[in-house]
């Protein structure tokens, strides 16, 4: 009988390579170099800011903001501005505006220098005109003899504001009432056949003196307030076109023509005004 072989098993040990090395890749420094270039640039940020006033700051943020954008808050760059502006409370640049889903081209529109200087040219030529018809009108017509006086033109921030204006002698209107007497009534019509051709916008103010009312719900403001509405119908049933008022209103006394004595008759009065820059140049 033969005596059993005993073979031991072979054992091969194999070592894990790289176990413990993760440090020697190269990774970090990638990630090293982003943090470099970020803090580059975060210094950079705060030189400039320290070094540049709101002018050429503005500029800066200006030359990174897009030309085309699709929201407000919208980069279109990622340098050191990002498109935005130091100067401006919501950081936007001042071409910046809200475009919805469309790009659009942002542009600020301001009126040029040459079109305000003909509009204002337009503007002066028509209140000019307004002026020589309302003039040859009342010096052409016998019934307006005596009332000249009592149609003032003026020249204002506004534009041409032209009062008609009661005396002593003269009433515009029954007392405590919004109804027109026959001369007053005339008067009117005839500013408004001066004024119904230019394309100014229009507003009407009515003015009382400061007597009081004895008794009763009404007052000085809603009685100046109901002769300015009435003027508003004379002059549209003269032909001047509806559209072209902006404004209606009654002030009582409080802009009176005499403020020495609020109980001047000259205070009860009704202002037309061609506003400036309304109508096409």
């Amino acid at each position: 009988m033969k005596p059993e072989l005993h073979v031991e098993p072979e054992v091969v040990y194999k070592k894990r390579k790289g176990h413990g090395h993760a440090h020697h890749g190269g990774a970090w420094k990638v990630a090293y170099a982003d943090f470099v270039t970020a803090m580059m640039a975060f210094f950079m940020m705060l030189w400039i800011i320290g070094a540049t006033n709101d002018e050429q700051r503005k500029g800066i943020a200006d030359y990174f903001t897009p030309t085309v954008i699709q929201m407000r808050n919208s980069g279109g760059s990622n340098g050191v501005l990002g498109g935005r502006s130091l100067s401006q409370e919501d950081g936007n640049a001042l071409k910046a505006e809200l475009a919805g889903r469309e790009p659009v081209t942002a542009v600020m529109r301001q009126p040029s220098s040459a079109q305000s200087n003909r509009q204002k040219t337009a503007d002066d030529t028509r209140f000019r005109k307004v002026q020589d018809i309302i003039n040859a009108r009342l010096a052409g017509d016998p019934t307006m003899k005596g009332l000249k006086s009592q149609v003032r033109l003026v020249r204002n921030a506004d534009g041409l504001r032209i009062d008609i204006i009661e005396r002593a002698d003269f009433l515009m209107f029954g007392t405590g009432t919004a109804v027109f007497t026959p001369d007053a009534l005339a008067l009117i019509q005839q500013v408004a056949a001066a004024i119904k051709d230019a394309p100014n916008a229009v507003t009407i103010r009515g003015h009382t003196d400061s007597l009081p009312f004895a008794k009763g719900p009404a007052n000085n403001w809603t009685l100046s307030a109901a002769r300015a509405d009435t003027t508003r119908r004379i002059l549209t049933a003269a032909g001047v076109d509806e559209t072209r008022l902006r404004r209606i209103e009654g002030v009582a006394d409080t802009d009176p023509y005499n403020p020495k004595n609020r109980n001047d008759p000259r205070n009860r009065r009704i202002s037309i005004t061609l506003l400036s820059g309304s109508g096409n140049a």
